[in-house]
């Protein structure tokens, strides 16, 4: 308990010097914290940080890892932080803003980074403080574009990043993508907005402790099935493999899940689903020059996919698992509860008047009534 308190003084002393150190500018804008923070109850995961990192343009990150971060604070006790990509001249979440994702220095007290971005290309001092936590061999946790994550301009310094690096630094074929998480984008398997993703556990994964508590077949998600390469590299292990099925109905533009239900089926014949193609695994990674850590990636996880309990299940016993409290997963399964309301926008690109005219800010999203 003396450990707990000491980290959590040492946070509050962190993330106070953070909010000397930020340009006052910066402040004016966001009215507050550019990102929102939700402290920990107890639970196994108290005296742990979390630091989740949002910023893709189509699957509503910025609604994803909030909910995410709130089920992991108030049911397992981590204290979690949410990041945004943010436009600096209002402070408002501005997801097509490839160049600015404020607070990122909160990796330095973090012990797990979960990461769902889309092709950043982020100024050198983000990066670094990146790169500065994954060469530590801190425990990742990647969900759906976070196999894009980066798209650095060629002939940058972090040009390496970028999923379609082929380069001198060979060790680096592939990107954050294929290095850390195992796989870069290669393309869409199922077909997007027409067909939905059901999980199968992968043989010999049903006693994994990310699947505990998870039936087979009760996974699902309206976002496609992503293709990886097989197998996939180094000592990965697939965990999920993902069902392409077939809509049942009549596509509907105006619905938030694009006419896609749990019980869509049956599963499409062919070589979609043979071989199905993982949608979760866990591996370990190792930067040149860097320490070894843990990394879990999930193809799955956009907003629309946590309405499925067993979805929010597969990340939350995830993030037990990358921050080494796999045995704290209870036989049924970690509590994942959604917290609040919860109502995701369906998955898709918007421009910036779109985002300019939602003004959605992070405080927004702080949990009310806060606990």
């Amino acid at each position: 308990m003396n450990q707990t308190i000491t980290r959590r003084r040492q946070k509050s002393t962190f993330l106070a010097t953070l909010l000397m150190a930020l340009p006052a500018t910066t402040l004016a804008c966001a009215a507050g914290n550019p990102w929102v923070n939700y402290n920990g109850h107890s639970g196994p995961g108290e005296g742990k940080i979390i630091v989740l990192i949002s910023g893709d343009e189509e699957y509503r990150s910025e609604e994803a890892l909030p909910q995410l971060a709130k089920i992991l604070s108030t049911e397992h006790g981590f204290d979690c932080t949410v990041l945004f990509a943010i436009d600096p001249k209002t402070g408002f979440i501005a997801p097509n803003n490839r160049h600015n994702i404020p607070g990122l220095k909160t990796l330095k007290a973090a012990d797990l980074m979960i990461i769902f971005t889309r092709r950043r290309d982020l100024p050198d001092d983000q990066m670094q403080l990146i790169e500065d936590y994954i060469k530590a061999g801190k425990p990742v946790l990647g969900i759906r574009t976070a196999t894009h994550a980066f798209m650095p301009p060629q002939g940058s310094k972090w040009e390496h990043y970028a999923d379609t690096y082929v380069g001198e630094k060979n060790e680096w074929e592939g990107g954050f993508g294929r290095v850390v998480l195992g796989e870069r984008w290669v393309n869409h398997h199922g077909n997007h907005k027409n067909e939905s993703t059901r999980g199968i556990i992968a043989p010999g994964a049903a006693d994994h402790p990310i699947l505990r508590g998870i039936q087979d077949g009760t996974i699902w998600g309206p976002t496609d099935v992503y293709a990886v390469r097989l197998p996939l590299p180094g000592d990965s292990q697939p965990l999920v493999l993902g069902q392409v099925t077939a809509r049942k109905g009549a596509f509907d533009e105006n619905d938030s899940m694009y006419g896609m239900r749990p019980d869509d089926g049956p599963a499409v014949a062919g070589p979609k689903n043979n071989p199905m193609m993982p949608i979760a695994w866990a591996k370990t990674y190792e930067l040149p020059g860097g320490k070894r850590g843990r990394a879990f990636c999930s193809t799955i996880g956009a907003a629309t996919d946590l309405v499925s309990e067993a979805t929010r299940r597969l990340l939350v016993n995830a993030a037990y698992w990358c921050t080494g409290l796999e045995d704290k997963i209870p036989p049924q399964g970690a509590r994942v509860d959604l917290v609040g309301e919860y109502h995701p926008t369906k998955f898709g690109f918007h421009d910036d008047n779109y985002w300019a005219n939602r003004k959605l800010s992070p405080a927004d999203l702080r949990l009310t009534p806060a606990p």
